[in-house]
C-alpha cells in the first residue's frame, strides 16, 4: 500500500513538473525573442536613438529611417478597427444568446467561426476586388461636392487607412464575437429571471445585469481583437496603399510597421536598414506588450469592484 501511494505521489511529480518546464518555456521564449530584437536593433539604436520614434523620412537610398509613419499608421488602423468592432461583437452577441431562436443562434455562430478560419489573403483580395472600388467611388464622391475641404481635397485611389481599418473589422470581429459570447453564456439564468420577477424589460435585463456581468469577456475580446488587428499583415498590407508619408487623413494610404515589415524586409541590404527594420518589430512587440500589460490591469481593477 505504502509503495503504491509513493509511486503515485512521484508521477502527481512528474507532472507537475512537466507543467513546470512548459509553462516556463513560454516565458523564457519571449524574453529570447526581446533580447534577440534588442541585439539586432543596436545599429539603429546608436544611429538614431530615440529620435527614431519621432522621425517621419523613410528613405532606404541615404539611410535616413524614421518610424513615426508607421508607428501612426498602426495605431491609427487598429484603434479604428476596434471602436468599430466593439459595438458589432456585443450587439451580435446579444443577438445570439437573447434574441435569435436556437437554431438561427447556433447558424450564426458557426458562420462567424467559419469567418475566423478564412485566411487573411483571401479577406485581402475580396479588398482588392470589392472594398477598394467602392470606397474609390465614395471618395469619388466627396472629391467632387466637397474638394475645398482639406479632408477630401486627396485624389481618389480606393486604398488607403479607411480600407485598412474595414479589412480589420472584418478580421477582428470573429474573436471579439466568440469571447463576448461564450462570457454572456456564462450569466446564471438566475439573474436574468430575477430581473424578470422584479418587472424589468428585456432591454432593461440587458443593460443592468448581462453588459455588468460580461463586462471583462468584453474587455478581454476587446484586447484580443486590439492584438489581432496590430499583427495582422497580408491583407492589411493589400489595401493600405503602402506608402512610407506620415497620413494627413483616413483616406490617404499609408503603412503599418507589420505591412512595412512584409514589403521591404526581405529586399532590405545593409546593416542600418535591417537594424531599422528589426527595431520596428520591437516597438511593434512592445507596443503590443504594454497594451495586454493594460488589459490585464483593467480586468483585474474591475474584477475586485
Amino acid at each position: 500500500m505504502n509503495k503504491k501511494a509513493k509511486s503515485v505521489f512521484n508521477g502527481d511529480k512528474v507532472f507537475r513538473d512537466v507543467l513546470f518546464l512548459t509553462a516556463g518555456f513560454i516565458v523564457i521564449l519571449l524574453i529570447i525573442i526581446f533580447i534577440l530584437l534588442i541585439h539586432h536593433s543596436r545599429p539603429s539604436i546608436g544611429a538614431f536613438g530615440l529620435g527614431f520614434l519621432f522621425r517621419q523620412r523613410w528613405n532606404p537610398g541615404s539611410n535616413k529611417f524614421g518610424a513615426l509613419p508607421f508607428i501612426a499608421g498602426t495605431l491609427i488602423t487598429s484603434a479604428g478597427a476596434v471602436l468599430i468592432t466593439i459595438p458589432f461583437s456585443i450587439s451580435t452577441s446579444l443577438f445570439i444568446k437573447e434574441y435569435a431562436s436556437s437554431w438561427l443562434g447556433n447558424l450564426i455562430s458557426h458562420m462567424v467561426d467559419l469567418l475566423a478560419a478564412i485566411p487573411s489573403v483571401i479577406i485581402g483580395m475580396w479588398g482588392i476586388f470589392v472594398l477598394v472600388p467602392v470606397m474609390r467611388s465614395i471618395e469619388m464622391i466627396l472629391y467632387s461636392h466637397f474638394a475645398f475641404i482639406p479632408l477630401f481635397n486627396a485624389p481618389p485611389i480606393g486604398v488607403g487607412l479607411l480600407s485598412a481599418i474595414f479589412i480589420l473589422v472584418i478580421m477582428t470581429l470573429p474573436y471579439s464575437i466568440s469571447i463576448t459570447r461564450d462570457s454572456m453564456v456564462q450569466v446564471p439564468v438566475s439573474l436574468k429571471e430575477g430581473a424578470y420577477a422584479l418587472g424589468a424589460t428585456r432591454w432593461r435585463m440587458v443593460r443592468s445585469v448581462i453588459i455588468p456581468y460580461c463586462k471583462n469577456g468584453i474587455i478581454g475580446g476587446t484586447m484580443l481583437a486590439l492584438g489581432r488587428a496590430m499583427g495582422e499583415t497580408m491583407a492589411v498590407t493589400m489595401v493600405i496603399g503602402n506608402s512610407t508619408r506620415l497620413p494627413r487623413t483616413l483616406f490617404d494610404p499609408a503603412n503599418t510597421i507589420a505591412s512595412l515589415l512584409a514589403n521591404q524586409f526581405n529586399e532590405a541590404s545593409g546593416t542600418l536598414y535591417v537594424s531599422s527594420l528589426i527595431q520596428l518589430a520591437l516597438i511593434l512587440f512592445i507596443i503590443s506588450l504594454l497594451i495586454n500589460i493594460t488589459g490585464r490591469i483593467i480586468v483585474h481593477k474591475m474584477k475586485m469592484t
